[in-house]
């Protein structure tokens, strides 16, 4: 039998160190330099003890490791993982399975397809649209765009999975100016080509424009087309007007994509979702796992209306495949990886584990505190609100008395992060250079923010 004594002790070690991150400072402290220096040794001739190797690795890493799971992590949206989903996720692990088919693991393909169906109730999706759980919104969206894809090339004659793109017509990709890079990344993957990105205008409140979309559909009503819309900008909370956009996009036969990585989550509110009204007219969405509903990574969704275009455009066979009893899901057939952690059980204990009302509390109790945080900040002597606080997103900058606003900004930024007490990342938004502020941690609470903001003020005063 095995000796599992270090599973034991790294599972204390680990639990010590979670309960640990309220307290730790946020940003890393060991420079390049420092890490290099303890993890570049020689690749052992014989085997090491497994627990002194774990110790080393908990000891040599912890002071270059961004505490991002912490309570004070305002950086990027990322939330924190609960320990229902840790645990879950452990258990994966032990388990060794590979969730690709259903015959590799039965219990893990049940699991996977009842979270997808808990999911698409709890985001107000349509209950008939597929699923895929893939390692993050970047590959969402590389799923979700694989179908459409598939759907504008086949309803063209054109089957781009046996013959390719030699030959087809060029993909146009109608995005606004808040399109996020993963998504770019995807529509690379895919083939279609960055350049084949039309960029449009947003109005005054950050979303897209109209009036500037429809104009753009309209410059080539024949090509076939996707039209990408925001559920949640990355710098601040704006999302798309769905309802109509979405149907000045099916009326010219183009499809409808929504980068929903952290805004898809209001749809779990009932306080809140009125924020995405019409969303679930599109014909995809993608979102993030390790955001609201606080998964560790690596855990992303994909939803497309169209299933079977979604299927077409990922199923694979192969000779040792056993077939399932006519009632299993192969997930190899809905998602781009063959070997894949079996991530819907991890999804499956996280929902159990909050309940539809405790994702609803998450997303409120994490927009409340956003707006706390960027109204207290504004407040703060030198300190201007550059965008309030939407759903959990919020931007501030800081002004010098010489007048450069942006190196100023950045400097605080640097500063703050330096200080320990809490992350925040810069970005550059409408030409000038501003702090983002993101709320999206299960841990953060309002004594969160008043150390926040009493850190923010003393870095403030000592900058002068």
């Amino acid at each position: 039998m095995p000796d599992t004594s270090v599973l034991h002790h790294a599972a204390q070690r680990a639990a010590r160190h979670y309960e640990a991150l309220d307290h730790l400072p946020v940003a890393a402290r060991a420079s390049y330099g420092e890490l290099r220096a303890r993890f570049d040794r020689p690749l052992p001739d014989r085997a090491e003890d497994p627990i002194r190797v774990v110790d080393d690795l908990m000891d040599d890493s912890l002071d270059g490791l961004v505490g991002a799971g912490g309570p004070r992590f305002f950086g990027w949206v990322i939330g924190g993982s609960t320990p229902g989903a840790i645990a879950a996720d452990w258990i994966m692990s032990s388990w060794d399975q590979n969730a690709a088919i259903y015959q590799c693991s039965p219990a893990a393909a049940v699991a996977e397809e009842v979270a997808g169906a808990w999911l698409k109730d709890l985001l107000r999706l349509p209950s008939d649209a597929s699923f895929a759980m893939v390692t993050g919104c970047q590959m969402a969206h590389f799923t979700a765009l694989a179908a459409a894809r598939h759907r504008l090339y086949i309803d063209r004659g054109i089957d781009v999975e046996k013959d390719g793109l030699f030959g087809a017509p060029r993909v146009r990709v109608i995005t606004g100016d808040h399109r996020h890079e993963s998504l770019i990344r995807a529509i690379r993957y895919l083939g279609l080509g960055a350049g084949s990105v039309e960029q449009v205008a947003l109005d005054a409140d950050g979303r897209i424009d109209l009036t500037a979309l429809e104009a753009a559909l309209d410059a080539d009503p024949a090509a076939p087309t996707i039209v990408c819309l925001m559920a949640g900008d990355l710098n601040t909370g704006a999302a798309d007007p769905f309802r109509e956009a979405c149907a000045a996009a099916h009326a010219r036969g183009a499809w409808v994509h929504v980068d929903g990585a952290f805004g898809l989550w209001m749809n779990a509110s009932p306080s809140r979702r009125g924020i995405l009204e019409g969303v679930e007219l599109a014909d995809s969405w993608a979102t993030d796992g390790h955001k609201w509903l606080q998964l560790p990574y690596d855990n992303g969704f994909a939803f497309v209306r169209d299933a079977q275009a979604h299927h077409d455009s990922m199923a694979m066979t192969a000779g040792y495949f056993i077939a399932a009893d006519g009632s299993g899901r192969d997930q190899v057939n809905w998602n781009p990886e063959w070997s894949r952690r079996p991530r819907g059980m991890v999804t499956y204990a996280a929902l159990r584990c909050l309940g539809r009302d405790g994702v609803a509390e998450l997303v409120d109790e994490a927009c409340r505190l956003a707006d706390r945080l960027v109204t207290g900040l504004g407040e703060l002597p030198g300190c201007e609100v550059v965008a309030p606080a939407r759903m959990n997103q919020g931007l501030v900058r800081f002004l010098a008395a010489d007048g450069d606003h942006d190196a100023f900004t950045d400097a605080v930024t640097d500063a703050i992060r330096a200080e320990g007490t809490a992350w925040f990342g810069a970005s550059t938004w409408k030409g000038r250079r501003v702090m983002r502020i993101s709320v999206c941690n299960h841990r953060t609470t309002d004594a969160d923010i008043d150390r926040t903001l009493d850190a923010v003020g003393r870095v403030l005063a000592g900058m002068g």
